[in-house]
């Protein structure tokens, strides 16, 4: 039988696909009902960085193929995708690709397939040290960077050190070098039969003493507290490059200490400190045998703040997927919204009065699932992004909002869209648009009834889900490379709107969602980079197994994994992973940052908005940066009394977010509360 690929969207962060088999003779409706899925291969053992084919074929109770059976491959997880009828591998492990189809009365027939990825072979090993000279009594780190044939990188590879005169220093299995006397030696490493040398000289250390300088002395939980510190000779002139370590000890609040000290108190990383938790910190610096230390207090953050709902869209008859809202061209303020499998409507509202949102209007579209929506900054056009047409050509549907409560479909296009497009971002004359996870397709919407393709970029080896543009530079996250920094039009770094331009890639093992976040406090650039995994197998509490169940009214909650990573960007070529906001037991999806609030889409987890002024260090959730948590619920929702919020963004004092279950949402953060002597 000949497979082709109808190219569906990517649900909720596991990569799907609708496979139909070709056509062939109609079977009576009994020997239609799937009870068996065969994948042929069965399994699959393959290197990072390549891909094998697989088809997956649907058998009735007679044993017979069943042609146009609908059938949903996915892989949930980051190390390994499915596409275009392939198996991707990204990441070493082991992992289960899912396969899908209804079977009788809708229950699911599931099939797993077991692959096997492995690393390919070592091509060059390089050791890096933090410092050519060593002081004795210092200890330097030394790592070393593996490269693959093709010239990619081995993540977090694990050498065996070894050094030529442990009497002058010695190293540890982590690459840590301990220098003890005066002398030179050969620091070596060695992974997989491939070995690499570093010669290093040690001195004595002239370090007697260190001045310590420490800017503030009380903090609040989170703050970033810069370490500064300068070692000295006798003779009280500077050692410029004397390694300096820093670390801490912690006495807890009394409000902590009947529960113990907890782990992780504090963190120590770019020569910066933060803390987690309140109390009594006490800072040491240490070069050598010189030493100071000094204390500084850590008072709670407590950013909490009540939320409160305001008004309601309510969607129960099916899946909400995104919104945006926009103010019209008559004054007023409205939203966009999308649904999942929901046979192609998107809907309107007007949300001028944020306590009362009323639907004006519903557009009807060719498309299983409308999973993103957007407006122009100037409020001329709207898209809706098609997924699963019945004609397989999918593409973006423009609307004309110059009578936004009632929008007109302006024109289709799907030119290089036909994968299915699941992100979008516009701007007032362009339109990028993600076409079947494989790239970004930029359309010249200037005149909205005759778009125009303008370009595109694609990544090698990769899986595009999201994107977002700022000041000419698109930051993409893509599955299996991380996050990639595009210039399509700022001109810096050679781009242009016409020909798109690399600007660098930072890995991450992270491909979903992604917000560049300007700080004007700090002048620095954040990355705010979402996970969004649907397979909390391996963990503690692994979740429910829905799928196959989503579809039905009722079912069971959905669960989510993942979290959402803070980069400091601000030297595109030199970032550094400064952060996250992880909540264990939820996981994460679209993110938006603004006035130093985080608005997270947390699934399951509900809408969080999050404390994120000043520089940022560690894990939020530990730090008292939380400032309100609403889960959204309804008796009568398509999954009743389940948050699985989807989109959030703020708007004129207001959090508007859309939940898969209820529909859309607006509610209020209401003023710090005063505290009362």
């Amino acid at each position: 039988m000949k497979l082709t690929v109808s190219r569906g969207r990517a649900m909720l962060g596991a990569v799907v696909f609708a496979l139909t088999l070709g056509t062939a003779v109609p079977l009576a409706a009994q020997d239609s009902v799937v009870v068996k899925l065969v994948a042929e291969p069965a399994s699959a053992k393959l290197r990072a960085g390549d891909s094998t084919a697989v088809t997956v074929k649907a058998y009735n109770a007679k044993g017979q193929e069943i042609p146009n059976a609908e059938i949903r491959v996915f892989a949930a997880r980051r190390g390994v995708a499915f596409s275009d009828g392939k198996i991707r591998a990204f990441q070493a492990g082991s992992y289960t690709v899912n396969a899908m189809a209804a079977g009788a009365a809708g229950n699911p027939v599931m099939l797993e397939i077991p692959v096997t990825i492995t690393w390919p072979s070592i091509a060059k090993l390089e050791v890096v040290a933090d410092a050519d000279r060593l002081y004795t009594g210092t200890t330097s780190a030394h790592r070393v960077k593996a490269s693959h044939p093709d010239g990619s990188e081995r993540p977090s590879p694990t050498p065996a050190w070894r050094s030529s005169n442990p009497a002058v220093a010695s190293v540890d299995r982590f690459g840590n070098v301990r220098a003890h006397k005066a002398g030179s030696v050969v620091i070596s490493a060695e992974l997989e039969g491939v070995s690499a040398k570093a010669t290093r000289t040690v001195v004595a250390n002239p370090t007697t003493s260190i001045a310590l300088s420490v800017r503030d002395t009380t903090l609040k939980t989170g703050d970033v507290l810069k370490l500064t510190a300068v070692a000295h000779r006798a003779d009280g002139a500077a050692v410029a490059d004397a390694p300096i370590v820093w670390s801490y000890s912690y006495v807890p609040t009394d409000s902590m200490a009947p529960s113990g000290i907890p782990g992780g108190a504090g963190i120590v990383q770019f020569g910066e400190f933060a803390a987690n938790y309140p109390g009594r910190y006490t800072l040491m610096a240490r070069s050598g045998s010189a030493f100071t230390e000094t204390t500084i207090e850590v008072k709670p953050r407590d950013a909490r703040r009540r939320i409160t709902v305001t008004g309601r869209g309510s969607i129960t008859n099916t899946h909400t997927s995104d919104l945006w809202p926009w103010t019209g061209k008559d004054g007023r303020d409205y939203a966009l919204v999308g649904t999942w499998g929901g046979d192609g409507y998107g809907f309107v509202y007007d949300i001028t009065d944020l306590n009362n949102l009323i639907k004006t209007d519903s557009i009807k579209i060719d498309a299983r699932t409308i999973n993103d929506v957007t407006v122009s900054p100037d409020g001329r056009y709207g898209v809706l992004a098609r997924e699963g047409a019945s004609n397989r050509v999918n593409g973006v549907v423009i609307l004309d909002l110059a009578e936004p409560a009632h929008p007109k479909i302006a024109a289709s296009f799907s030119q290089e869209l036909t994968g299915g497009v699941h992100n979008m971002f516009a701007t007032n004359d362009y339109l990028f648009a993600i076409s079947g996870g494989a790239k970004y397709v930029i359309i010249d919407v200037k005149d909205i009834y005759k778009p125009k393709y303008v370009s595109e970029y694609r990544h090698p080896n990769a899986r595009i889900h999201d994107l977002w543009v700022h000041d000419g530079i698109a930051y993409s996250a893509q599955g299996g490379a991380g996050t990639v920094v595009v210039d399509v039009g700022n001109g810096k770094y050679g781009g242009s709107i016409e020909h798109p331009k690399l600007i660098t890639v930072y890995s991450v093992n992270s491909g979903h969602e992604i917000y560049p976040y300007f700080q004007q406090s700090t002048g620095k650039v954040y990355l705010f980079i979402g996970d969004e995994e649907m397979n909390r197998s391996g963990r503690v509490w692994e979740g429910t197994n829905y799928f196959g169940q989503m579809t039905t009214p009722g079912g069971v909650p959905q669960t989510s994994g993942g979290f959402t990573h803070i980069v400091d960007f601000t030297d595109p070529m030199h970032p550094k992973p400064v952060g996250q906001y992880h909540v264990e037991d939820f996981g994460s999806h679209d993110i938006i940052v603004q006035d130093d609030i985080l608005y997270q889409a947390y699934y399951d987890g509900g809408v969080r908005l999050v404390d994120v002024s000043g520089e940022l260090l560690g894990n939020l959730a530990d730090q008292g940066r939380e400032i309100a948590v609403f889960k959204p619920y309804d008796p009568k929702g398509y999954t009743p009394n389940a948050a699985f919020v989807m989109n959030a963004m703020p708007w004129k004092g207001h959090v508007l977010f859309t939940d898969f279950n209820t529909g859309l949402w607006a509610a209020k953060l209401q003023p710090k509360q005063a505290l009362t002597p």
